[in-house]
């Protein structure tokens, strides 16, 4: 069952990846084709995290760049190996085998995310929470099957950040439950892109892009001095690549968006997602699509995972407490967008 989850996981996450860079993609020919700069555009796609990573870098030199950008790959691959919940030899993996057992020694990455991670609980009350595993394993998204209820009841118990200990001087973790099972799936992403583009800039690079999934980190201007551009999808999209919600213009800053339409399936007229409620074990209502937009990636992933669950009311209100930026699709498609990016966003006209 995991392994199929996986595979769907993965060829779901590099169509997303393919649309929200579409607009991105367009800027970058047109840079190619007019731009009288020594600098250019340089763009490398690779398979990472088992979704698709695309690293935009702006370089007056291709070897300078290529080299930049392989070792922004480099940095991602060794974060995939320590977070991999798959992997029986991640320290993700090590932590859960030893729940309620003793605390497991680990690198100063994986105490960082989960550091993060606990954090992010905190600021949304609970609604991101990385121990979300012992739940959500019980999901096939692929066979398009739901849990019994009992078994949602049965493994509820095992979620809850505040079961997890961390000793920053010892650089360890420990879960405090036996069956307990730490997920970094929904921040992971976001913290990788945040770690490759700290590479770019010690390799010398000063404008880019990097895009992890549908998590982007964008720094810089590109050569014609503007600011990245990016799409946002349309959550009721009918297939389209091009049916974007709406665009706006990044610069040193992150975007990421959760939505009901990433990974689901319909049970007896109900859509059935992978953004599950901690509370309930059930996916979370009131939301089709969270987008939020800060300086970190890591914080723009967990935290539209955790807006998303909060629901459009409470969670525009967070945003707005964060001081981040956010546009929320509610389940009516009506669309909430924070005080501070009122006017920067163009969304499409309906046709």
């Amino acid at each position: 069952m995991r392994e199929k989850f996986k595979v769907q996981c993965s060829m779901f996450n590099v169509l997303v990846s393919i649309f929200l860079l579409f607009t991105i993609h367009y800027s970058l020919f047109t840079l190619y084709g007019c731009s009288s700069q020594k600098e250019k555009v340089y763009r490398k796609n690779t398979i990472l995290m088992d979704t698709l990573v695309t690293i935009t870098v702006v370089s007056n030199s291709k070897d300078s760049a290529e080299k930049a950008i392989d070792s922004a790959f480099f940095e991602i691959e060794k974060l995939e190996k320590l977070f991999n919940f798959f992997s029986s030899d991640s320290e993700i993996s090590l932590i859960n085998k030893n729940a309620g057992i003793f605390e497991v020694s680990v690198s100063p990455d994986t105490l960082d995310i989960i550091d993060k991670a606990l954090y992010i609980s905190e600021k949304t009350e609970g609604a991101f929470d990385a121990t979300i595993g012992a739940v959500i394993t019980l999901y096939d998204f692929y066979k398009k099957v739901k849990p019994e209820d009992g078994a949602i009841k049965k493994n509820l118990p095992l979620v809850n950040y505040k079961y997890v200990t961390i000793d920053k001087n010892k650089l360890t973790v420990f879960l405090k439950k036996k069956g307990m099972l730490i997920d970094l799936g929904g921040i992971s992403k976001g913290y990788a892109a945040d770690k490759a583009v700290d590479t770019l800039k010690r390799k010398g690079i000063h404008s880019g892009l990097v895009s992890v999934a549908g998590d982007i980190r964008a720094f810089g201007l590109k050569p014609d001095g503007m600011p990245w551009k990016i799409g946002i999808r349309n959550p009721r999209a009918k297939g389209q690549k091009d049916d974007i919600l709406a665009t706006l213009e990044l610069r040193d800053m992150a975007i990421s968006t959760s939505g009901d339409y990433e990974r689901y399936f319909i049970h007896d007229v109900k859509r059935y997602h992978h953004l599950i409620n901690p509370g309930t074990g059930y996916p979370a209502e009131g939301c089709q699509s969270v987008s939020v937009i800060t300086t970190e990636g890591a914080l723009t992933d967990a935290f539209a995972t955790g807006i998303f669950i909060l629901g459009p009311e409470k969670g525009i209100k967070t945003l707005e407490k964060m001081g981040f930026d956010g546009i929320i699709v509610d389940s009516q498609g009506k669309v909430h967008i924070t005080s501070h990016i009122r006017g920067k966003v163009e969304f499409k006209r309906s046709s």
